[in-house]
């Protein structure tokens, strides 16, 4: 096979899959920017609020404080609100756990106060679920973003592989032939 030709084809094959790096890389960017505004819109409409630093539990004061009196906007400020829930409902009965709490309380239908931290659980449960889900899908766009990044920059060495192939290919005489060394 000649060399010109051999270094064509690879020099398209190279074209090839850079399109594809690219088109990827622009997906996973709009992958990316969906989540984010998703995740922000849903946590702004919702307008939780961190406790301001002199309401802050000493238990809780590593990831709160550096959000103290801040709207909860972002997948990390979701997290670090689960958290400080986890944390506030581990003091009711059974740590808090919903489903240990509803069953003693439709074992002692009479107790309102156990009635009443079902309840508090309830709610606390669905809201820690549901900013655990935010964090998870601004995380999950956090890694679409950096898959992006990488994406772009392969298709940059794939793109430079394939203009030095191309040179290659129109330096290299005509004649020349790809394994010329092994037929010798």
């Amino acid at each position: 096979m000649r060399r010109q030709v051999f270094d064509v084809l690879v020099s398209a094959g190279g074209i090839v899959i850079a399109i594809v790096l690219l088109v990827a890389g622009s997906l996973l960017m709009w992958a990316q920017s969906f989540a984010a505004s998703s995740v922000h819109y849903q946590l702004a409409r919702q307008e939780i609020y961190f406790p301001p630093k002199s309401h802050i539990p000493p238990a809780q004061r590593s990831y709160l404080d550096k959000y103290a009196g801040k709207q909860v906007l972002t997948p990390p400020e979701a997290h670090a609100y689960a958290m400080k829930i986890a944390s506030d409902v581990s003091g009711l009965p059974y740590h808090g756990i919903y489903a240990k709490l509803s069953a003693a309380s439709i074992a002692h239908p009479n107790n309102k106060k156990l009635a009443a931290d079902v309840a508090t659980s309830f709610k606390a449960s669905t809201l820690q679920g549901l900013l655990l889900e935010a964090y998870g899908f601004g995380t999950f766009g956090i890694i679409a973003l950096w898959a992006a990044v990488a994406s772009f920059c392969f298709a940059f060495v794939i793109l430079s592989l394939v203009a030095l192939g191309f040179y290659h290919a129109r330096t290299t005489p005509p004649e020349a032939e790809l394994l010329a060394v092994l037929e010798h």
